[in-house]
């Protein structure tokens, strides 16, 4: 089971930011890169949101770093870790757009890239960029189809839709992979048939524990029945973590404690068919993350299989 994290800093909702991110900035991001390389994470994960209305703000916060600037950012200081959009909101731009920026991506990276996308839950966002934010949904379900072809192989990828149509545009570079994977954010039903059907991985919002078997089940039935025999990537979001005897009031959700208590609880995940978890460290600053990257890298991921 492989072990992923969205990054602090780079997005600052208060359901999850710690106090010391609203004082921290790009240095503070290339360290906490550099010890998610170091550590084995599978993965480094980004959010998006182009503008975020005055009404969400005291909840949100406003600071949302874009995702292909920041994850280019971090691929040149780092090595080996995978890059996501968690989650690109792919309708809110033309898939060629989309396509350039990520396929660029891909290529500087070697290779890196894992295309997270969602359907966005703003409403002000759609509607500064005119986007029909109540068709958000069908919106997304041909941007996929869209993007598959023009992340594809071919130098003039063509589509043919409802939405979107091209073809005899050239656009290179192509990216490094054959085949960039398509992971879909979202835990509501159409979310989960858009995973199944049209996804090469499964990005759940927020499912607990008691609710990831059933969504589990309808993902491989729902593939079942329509003949999808390619593997999925199932993710799952961990509750907050902390490895070792923290000292300071951490919170009653967060796990804590000794390596294999942690990887004890954590395998539970894995005997449910989960592939790859997403973790967050509870911190009071920098270097407490570092050390509780390294910990988990350390102590707790060998003993996750």
């Amino acid at each position: 089971m492989e072990y992923g994290i969205q990054l602090p800093v780079q997005s600052q909702s208060t359901l999850y930011a710690e106090g010391w991110e609203a004082a921290a900035g790009p240095a503070d991001l290339v360290a906490i890169a550099r010890a998610v390389d170091r550590a084995g994470f599978a993965y480094l994960a980004c959010c998006d949101h182009v503008a975020v209305p005055r009404r969400l703000a005291p909840s949100m916060s406003t600071v949302w770093y874009d995702p292909v600037a920041t994850l280019a950012h971090l691929a040149a200081v780092t090595e080996r870790v995978r890059l996501l959009s968690h989650v690109a909101v792919v309708g809110l731009r033309h898939p060629l757009l989309t396509a350039k920026q990520y396929a660029t991506l891909d290529h500087l990276s070697g290779g890196r890239l894992v295309l997270g996308v969602g359907a966005g839950h703003v409403r002000e966002e759609f509607e500064v960029l005119q986007v029909d934010f109540e068709r958000r949904g069908a919106v997304l379900d041909e941007a996929i189809d869209a993007l598959r072809a023009a992340l594809g192989p071919e130098e003039f990828p063509e589509h043919h839709g409802k939405l979107y149509d091209f073809a005899g545009l050239g656009q290179l570079p192509r990216p490094a992979q054959e085949h960039v994977p398509i992971w879909v954010g979202g835990s509501s039903p159409a979310a989960v048939r858009r995973a199944a059907l049209k996804g090469d991985g499964w990005l759940p919002q927020g499912d607990p524990r008691d609710r990831l078997p059933a969504q589990i089940a309808r993902l491989r039935r729902l593939r079942e029945e329509h003949g999808i025999r390619a593997p999925l990537t199932v993710g799952a979001i961990t509750e907050p973590l902390y490895v070792g005897e923290a000292g300071w009031e951490v919170g009653r959700r967060t796990l804590t404690g000794a390596p294999e208590q942690i990887a004890e609880s954590l395998r539970a995940y894995r005997a449910m068919g989960v592939h790859q978890i997403q973790v967050r460290f509870r911190s009071r600053d920098r270097s407490e993350l570092i050390d509780q990257i390294a910990a988990f890298g350390a102590e707790v991921a060998p003993r996750l299989d």
